[in-house]
């Protein structure tokens, strides 16, 4: 599978507005991913949810206009501008609107906005939304004990002499279960991941 055709693919469906499965899928990952960071930079939930909503509109008006080099910027990282510029428009309009004593929370957002924390935690949010998003399509694909054993022993840590008990399968099965498993939730994270490059790096 070429993986770099496959994204830029879905960035050529995003710029046909009429992809209603293509917007579906960016909405399902990027919206609350914009709505959490808007929450996490100090605004309340009805204002961040405006800022995820007016950031996928500026998405959906200027798509057309964004130029895919993986080399020197991401779409996400596009996105992350766009979603910064608003909050900070947010912020300065809120603190003009507090007369002579210049919202100190406001200002402090406004701080806030350049600081590479903020980058970083955009980044491990992203990543978890990822898999997130992958692993309820990858979930239907596989049988319950499967996908429990999977869970079990790579997200909760469970021992495997745990699982043998609780699943009656043998340690092989629960081994190659996991491998399954993962494997495909790896293609399926590549898959959505716009700004992966086609040997896997970033």
């Amino acid at each position: 599978m070429n993986l770099l055709a496959t994204r830029a693919s879905l960035l050529l469906q995003l710029r046909d507005h009429g992809n209603q499965s293509a917007w579906a899928e960016f909405l399902s990952i990027y919206m609350p991913l914009l709505h959490a960071y808007a929450m996490k930079a100090g605004l309340q939930d009805s204002d961040a949810a405006d800022i995820a909503q007016e950031t996928v509109r500026q998405v959906f008006r200027n798509i057309d206009r964004f130029d895919y080099q993986p080399d020197r910027g991401s779409f996400r990282g596009w996105l992350l501008t766009i979603a910064r510029n608003l909050i900070r428009k947010h912020a300065n309009k809120m603190a003009k609107g507090t007369p002579g004593t210049g919202d100190s929370n406001m200002l402090e957002l406004l701080h806030q906005q350049a600081s590479p924390e903020t980058t970083d935690q955009w980044e491990l949010d992203y990543r978890m939304r990822l898999f997130h998003v992958a692993a309820e399509k990858v979930k239907q694909e596989f049988r319950q004990n499967t996908w429990i054993a999977f869970w079990r022993s790579v997200v909760d840590g469970a021992e495997i002499n745990t699982l043998v008990q609780e699943l009656g399968m043998t340690a092989g099965a629960i081994y190659i279960a996991r491998s399954r498993v993962t494997a495909r939730l790896r293609d399926e994270v590549a898959r959505l991941d716009v700004d992966v490059k086609p040997n896997g790096g970033r």
